[in-house]
């Protein structure tokens, strides 16, 4: 397994990669980098954590409308895709993520 270095919102993180998955996990970061970058442009540097959060609904609403938009390309009977299981992950993701900032606002709120 190899190690890649990743750059989100000027941080260095050291992640696993499958050999042969380098540049992707890379193209990949620069995706989550991008959205980083993106909020704090707009609200100005947030912490670590509450950054994440954000960044993890970004990803999430795009892809969320990404599903909308390739569902309706896949409505013809010849074409049929089931989403089922993939929009029960996304709803359990879904729902992590805002376990995860409702913690974050409540530790920032005693902060």
């Amino acid at each position: 397994m190899a190690q890649v270095t990743i750059t989100i919102n000027s941080r260095e993180y050291v992640v696993g990669a499958e050999d042969g998955q380098e540049a992707n996990i890379l193209k990949l970061a620069g995706i989550l980098d991008e959205k980083a970058k993106l909020i704090t442009s707009s609200l100005g540097q947030v912490n670590e954590n509450m950054l994440l959060a954000m960044v993890g609904l970004l990803v999430a609403d795009e892809l969320s409308e990404t599903k909308k938009t390739d569902g309706n390309k896949f409505s013809k009977a010849e074409n049929v895709v089931d989403y089922s299981a993939l929009n029960q992950e996304d709803s359990k993701i879904s729902e992590k993520i805002k376990d995860i900032t409702a913690k974050i606002n409540s530790i920032v709120k005693e902060l």
